[in-house]
């Protein structure tokens, strides 16, 4: 914008053009000191003509962080959700898994971590309107061979689970063949897949969930208390690479995680997400921090859970959208569904 155009007196306009700054772009790139060098104007006056110039550029309307957030259609990708695939459990996450960043899901064995990841496969390849990204999933294994039996079962269980989906629509869609599975034995072949591989896949389109079941694994495995230094490396290295797939393609990234458990009382310090408060999960500081949010799941103890199906609760430990939450759900032959009225603070 030219410098005519700033609502400043013809003394000081005339100082500017002078100095031969021609825009007010131009301003705002000196200083206070070095425009009145340059200008000549006393101090008062140079800080009129950078609060001009810069409320020329910004506009007259100052915006709140608020507003901005409710302005959706000109930052639709801060709002664009994948789908959990129940409606409950969306509710809980504000519209799913965000698609820019790592989301941890932890727990303890049978908790239903990985039943959660084959629906969010699932959910991944329906339309937008249904809240996928039309597009399939990578699964990394680390652990176990891919559950493809259960995928099976939630495949054909899918007119179920997503009524609000046209059957006609759930039909023509082959879900199985747009799952692509990697197995995955150490560290090496783990940074090697997601730095060369996944890529690939990304790029072309033909995926837009990348899941990592689970990231724990090869970590235990290979490294011990003595090597530390190398293992905090690597899981830095790993979260890098895994945050620019997810920021680059925008591709939620969910990584499962085991859970530890210190003979302290006491615990760890801060929030863990459970209820037993000597568990945590895994990986420590060094991998709590390349996560966007982190989710925990917990099955309740045969003692306290009701009749009917093994109650679960999954949580919100963190997320920087999210307040800490949580609700119940269940597992059945159709897929996870969160039970209504049981989200709590």
């Amino acid at each position: 914008m030219d410098v005519d155009q700033l609502d400043l007196n013809p003394r000081i306009i005339a100082a500017i053009k002078k100095a031969q700054l021609r825009s007010a772009r131009e301003v705002l790139r000196l200083s206070g000191p070095d425009l009145q060098r340059l200008t000549g104007l006393s101090a008062v006056d140079a800080r009129r003509v950078l609060q001009a110039a810069s409320q020329c550029l910004r506009g007259s309307d100052v915006f709140t962080a608020l507003q901005v957030y409710q302005q959706k259609a000109q930052f639709p990708g801060q709002h664009q959700r994948l789908s959990l695939g129940c409606p409950v459990l969306d509710r809980l996450l504000r519209g799913g898994l965000p698609l820019d960043g790592i989301t941890e899901l932890a727990g303890r064995s049978s908790a239903g971590k990985t039943q959660l990841a084959l629906q969010l496969c699932l959910a991944v390849q329906l339309p937008r309107q249904h809240g996928g990204l039309e597009a399939g999933a990578v699964y990394i294994c680390t652990e176990d061979v891919f559950p493809d039996r259960r995928l099976q079962q939630l495949i054909v269980h899918q007119p179920q689970l997503r009524t609000d989906v046209p059957g006609e629509l759930l039909s023509k869609i082959r879900f199985g063949d747009q799952i692509f599975v990697e197995h995955v034995a150490d560290v090496d072949a783990l940074l090697e897949c997601v730095g060369r591989r996944i890529p690939v896949l990304l790029a072309r389109g033909m995926a837009r969930l990348v899941v990592l079941d689970s990231v724990a694994a090869p970590f235990r495995c290979e490294f011990d208390s003595q090597a530390s230094a190398t293992r905090a490396r690597h899981l830095q290295t790993l979260g890098a690479t895994l945050r620019r797939l997810s920021c680059t393609f925008q591709t939620p990234v969910l990584c499962i995680n085991q859970v530890t458990e210190t003979m302290d009382e006491r615990g760890p310090a801060g929030p863990q997400g459970f209820s037993d408060e000597r568990v945590s999960p895994a990986l420590g500081t060094t991998w709590s921090n390349q996560l966007l949010m982190r989710l925990t799941t917990e099955r309740a103890h045969s003692e306290e859970a009701p009749p009917g199906p093994p109650a679960r609760t999954l949580r919100v430990v963190f997320a920087p959208h999210l307040p800490p939450t949580s609700c119940s759900y269940t597992i059945s032959t159709d897929g996870v569904r969160g039970t209504p009225g049981t989200k709590s603070c």
